[in-house]
């Protein structure tokens, strides 16, 4: 097995483990989670440029207008998806936040042909109408829609559909997209911090540590894949892709002991049905075309 599949396990089993960590810092509230989140992350991606000795291309590619247009827009996106899969964790619906994670998937691929234009083949339909069939059918039993997982979707799809537009590689685009989200946070912090009602420095080091390390546990598994993809095919990181929200259901359901019956099985079930179409129709699909025998002397 070369490094690359192994840089990419790696990378989705932490985003997978993602819940337990966040599950530590349940205390602190959600938006500065997502603050110090945001400025940790940048400062360690600062750092891994200028220690790689990258800073001169990061800031020729980097400061155009077009650029910084696309990426504000993603650091937006990207912000919103953070706020709600924290929020999301740490009240308790681990098991919804990963059903977004199952759909993104499906949603990535509707939203190429509403954008993009991009056209399905007709075995793809059937993939996307089972998935919302799915969601019809946890709204209608549940009495209201699975909003955490929608907007978890919703967010990241579109957040995916900037990022294939966008003309930066991963840690660049990381890079750029928490800097200009990075005043917004910073000032936040600081406006709590003099408010008195600011976590950092106020409950001890453990919660101090946790939170720097939010940017640790958020760049060094976007590191790994970012190497992972440069080593290793496409169809690989789509079935690796499903490897997170797998173990955050494990971890909802017999971890945290998230409630998990018949009925919410049943639509979870549908999904599940959905993405495993949608990698066979794929599979099939780019399968390269059998090569004729050649034919025997004489012939």
């Amino acid at each position: 097995m070369n490094k690359g599949i192994w840089y990419g396990i790696a990378a989705y089993a932490m985003w997978g483990f993602f819940p337990i960590y966040w599950k530590l810092l349940h205390d602190v509230p959600a938006l500065q989670l997502l603050g110090h989140r945001i400025v940790w992350s940048f400062l360690l991606l600062i750092l891994f440029i200028v220690v790689t000795r990258q800073w001169s291309d990061f800031r020729a590619a980097a400061f155009e207008s077009k650029t910084l247009k696309t990426y504000a827009v993603a650091g937006i996106l990207l912000s919103l998806n953070w706020l709600i899969y924290v929020w999301g964790v740490n009240a308790g619906f681990i098991v919804e936040t990963s059903l977004g994670y199952f759909i993104n998937p499906l949603l990535s691929v509707l939203f190429g042909v509403v954008f993009l234009r991009e056209r399905l083949r007709p075995m793809q339909w059937v993939p996307v109408v089972i998935a919302a069939v799915g969601v019809i059918y946890l709204t209608i039993t549940y009495g209201q829609l699975p909003w955490i997982a929608l907007s978890l979707a919703i967010t990241f799809g579109l957040y995916g559909l900037v990022k294939k537009l966008s003309p930066l590689g991963s840690a660049f685009g990381l890079t750029l997209e928490t800097g200009i989200v990075f005043p917004v946070a910073v000032i936040y912090l600081s406006v709590m911090q003099l408010g008195g009602t600011g976590e950092f420095l106020h409950h001890g080091r453990t919660v101090d540590l946790l939170l720097i390390g939010g940017g640790v546990v958020t760049t060094i598994p976007l590191l790994m894949f970012a190497s992972a993809a440069k080593e290793i095919p496409l169809n690989m990181i789509g079935i690796l892709q499903y490897v997170a929200p797998t173990i955050q259901f494990l971890i909802g359901v017999f971890v945290y002991k998230e409630p998990f019956d018949t009925t919410r099985f049943i639509g979870f079930a549908m999904v599940w049905l959905a993405l495993i179409i949608f990698w066979v129709e794929n599979l099939i699909a780019h399968r390269p075309p059998a090569v004729a025998p050649l034919p025997e002397l004489g012939e």
